[in-house]
């Protein structure tokens, strides 16, 4: 069986980098602001629930920041049979449905990428305004509209990420191998990248 190299060493780790801030912020988020006295004793108290929040935050952002040189170029190619994709519903609502060639990221992979590459972004600018509070004239509204923005981005990722993984693990066996050992056997690779197989001259 032929094995091919899906991810790099670096993806992988950011990989994992991204996720584990990605819930240390998430559980920190919620203990602080709805005073879950549960996590208060993880922590040890919500001043260190809030500054491993922040921190995790700026870990969360740079690691974000990182995955825009590989993922972003790729997930902005949308063409004919990304269309197409969409169209067979990626092949899930159907066991019979012919889904078109892909390439690296499939055209959901890379509508996911792009929704949690905004709402990280908007994570990460508002959380930073509340945390630094730049001196603006009207900080109050500043404070209320970055309270905004931060809830919502967060709602978009709670429901994005757990079906991430969902789609990762369970609907698509082989999948987490890739951020593992980075590594897929060649006949999986063909049946759900054939462009990319293509293209890397297998």
């Amino acid at each position: 069986m032929t094995i091919i190299r899906k991810a790099s060493a670096f993806e992988i780790l950011n990989h994992w980098v991204l996720a584990a801030s990605f819930f240390i912020l998430a559980i920190s988020g919620f203990g602080f602001l709805f005073h879950l006295e549960q996590l208060n004793a993880v922590f040890g108290s919500f001043n260190v629930m809030k500054d491993v929040h922040n921190y995790a935050g700026l870990v969360f952002t740079a690691s974000l920041i990182l995955t825009i040189f590989h993922y972003l170029p790729v997930s902005l190619k949308f063409g004919a049979d990304d269309i197409a994709w969409f169209l067979k519903g990626g092949g899930y609502l159907s066991k019979k449905a012919k889904v078109p060639p892909q390439d690296e990221l499939n055209a959901g992979q890379k509508l996911y990428y792009i929704v949690i590459l905004l709402s990280g972004l908007a994570i990460a600018a508002s959380g930073f305004a509340i945390w630094l509070r730049p001196q603006v004239p009207d900080i109050r509204k500043l404070v209320v509209l970055s309270h905004l923005v931060h809830n919502i981005a967060f709602d978009l990722m709670i429901i994005a990420v757990p079906l991430h993984i969902y789609l990762a693990t369970l609907a698509n066996p082989g999948t987490l191998r890739i951020m593992i050992t980075g590594t897929v056997p060649l006949e999986w690779a063909k049946k759900r990248h054939a462009k990319w197989v293509q293209r890397i001259g297998y």
